[in-house]
């Protein structure tokens, strides 16, 4: 089974000074942190706050190309977590025919933000890696990140500076 998210943020890690996105859980307070890359932390920033390029990005690109191609992105799916890296995929349809294509989330995120698809992670994934209330850490740090993420306001979330 698979839980609807969406983004609820996108902020810099006060430890690592690396970019987290920030799922929530549509249906509870269970948030996933998932650390990305500087340039594909922009290229999420950029959708969110629908800056426009004189010029097609790549995530752009590929969801011309889907439409142009008469496809679909149906959704997206974080499938797994593995040696700490996270692994999704994109559900496309194209004349009928489900599609799945392998992509980083931070790609998949990205690519789902700009066709308005939903996002969705695997219940086992969840349970690795959620943050919330009722998680048990596995780690100091753990239990730091956690009342740190709990305690965001909207105003924190926003902040996202390179």
């Amino acid at each position: 089974m698979d839980v609807e998210m969406r983004i609820r943020g996108l902020m810099m890690d006060p430890n690592t000074n690396m970019p987290i996105v920030v799922l929530k859980d549509v249906g509870s307070d269970t948030v996933l942190p998932i650390w990305v890359g500087i340039y594909e932390a922009n290229a999420i920033l950029v959708e969110i706050e629908k800056i426009a390029a004189p010029r097609p990005m790549t995530h752009d690109l590929t969801r011309n190309l889907i439409d142009y191609m008469n496809g679909t992105l149906d959704k997206i799916v974080i499938t797994e977590l593995r040696d700490d890296t996270f692994y999704a995929v994109l559900w496309l349809t194209q004349d009928g025919e489900t599609v799945a294509v392998d992509a980083r989330p931070s790609d998949a995120i990205a690519l789902a933000l700009r066709a308005d698809c939903p996002i969705y992670v695997a219940e086992p994934v969840l349970a690795v890696a959620k943050i919330g209330a009722g998680s048990q850490p596995d780690s100091a740090n753990t239990e730091q990140l956690r009342k740190w993420l709990e305690g965001l306001n909207d105003e924190d979330l926003g902040r996202y500076k390179m």
